[in-house]
């Protein structure tokens, strides 16, 4: 088969590989149906996160189920699924405290744009759904791989709930489904941090009441003025820079909740400042196969359409074309179809 690696900075190829087998007996094959470029894969290929070897790229994936290893109960041959990024055994401790992404037994599934994906740990890691949907449920269901689960875990981390005042620090396809969560979460006020018109107008359709466009110092004042000097309940950090993190912190009222899901990169925070700060810091690599059931459900009953953040879509051949549009923000979010 032919699938996605990247050589260095912006040397995305998209060349001959061999197709993957099973390696472990709990292991399945998936015949990928639709897959896509993240933020997050926009560190190594910019060369911020450096990488020691080609490496196989993607990490979010729904498709149909083609092998299974002899030790696979949950799912079999020709059921649509919907994984995470991480596979987990959804049976440890850690698992059973809801927190799948850092599994006892976690393996990171990469390489998933490409026809065909190993899916580690499949009985654990992969969520069938009721039917095998059309086309046009694909980018819904795909963003419930990552980024939607992304950004309701970051809305989960930030303690949203009925009638609070809600900060979303990023844009991207996170930040915007992080709006949408909060929304479904019964938030009045959600404030998106944008600088962007097509993306502002997205977060007003999911649920966004306001919108600033201010950044760092001069973001963190136009809430303070927003919110009559006190600061939001609520700040969810979708970014991962030390300028997006301490903007949300900042934004914070004393006692409010920090949810952070940007991957940090370059992050530091001064103990004694946020001492001072009095916020509930809370987030991490988010738990997606924790909330995949109930996403899905929302997703098929029409509740949520996440997957409006795809706003190109390529053929899988023409993927170093969808990275460079998510690298110069021509797109939001790229869809990748085999």
């Amino acid at each position: 088969m032919q699938a996605t690696m990247l050589y260095g900075p912006r040397d995305i190829r998209f060349e001959e590989r061999a197709d993957p087998a099973i390696v472990h007996p709990t292991d399945a094959i998936i015949r990928v149906a639709a897959s896509c470029v993240c933020g997050s894969d926009l560190w190594p290929y910019r060369g911020v996160q450096k990488i020691n070897e080609p490496t196989p790229m993607g990490h979010e994936y729904c498709g149909v189920v083609e092998e299974v290893g002899s030790a696979v109960r949950n799912v079999r041959p020709g059921q649509f699924v919907i994984g995470s990024f991480f596979a987990s055994d959804n049976s440890c401790p850690v698992c059973n405290h809801g927190y799948q992404s850092s599994c006892q037994n976690a393996e990171f599934v990469g390489g998933a744009q490409a026809p065909y994906l190993r899916v580690p740990l499949a009985d654990g890691t992969l969520v069938a759904t009721p039917l095998t949907p059309g086309a046009d449920m694909l980018p819904d269901l795909l963003a419930l791989s990552d980024v939607m689960g992304t950004g309701w875990f970051g809305a989960l981390a930030a303690d949203v709930r009925p009638g609070v005042t809600v900060a979303v620090v990023g844009d991207g396809a996170v930040g915007l489904l992080a709006i949408l969560s909060a929304r479904q979460m019964g938030a009045q006020r959600i404030i998106a941090m944008s600088r962007h018109a097509p993306r502002q107008q997205l977060a007003r359709e999911f649920g966004a009441t306001d919108v600033v466009e201010q950044r760092g110092d001069e973001g963190v004042q136009r809430i303070l003025e927003l919110t009559s000097g006190l600061g939001v309940d609520c700040a969810i950090e979708c970014v991962g820079t030390q300028e997006s993190m301490i903007q949300a912190i900042r934004a914070t009222r004393q006692g409010g909740h920090v949810g952070y899901v940007g991957v940090p990169h370059g992050v530091s925070l001064n103990g004694e400042e946020l001492f001072f700060e009095h916020v509930h810091l809370h987030g991490g690599p988010a738990p997606v196969r924790n909330y995949l059931p109930q996403l899905i459900g929302l997703a098929l009953d029409g509740k949520i359409q996440p997957g409006k953040v795809f706003d190109l879509r390529l053929p899988l051949a023409r993927v170093a074309e969808g990275y460079r549009a998510m690298d110069e923000r021509r797109a939001i979010k790229t869809l990748l179809m085999p």
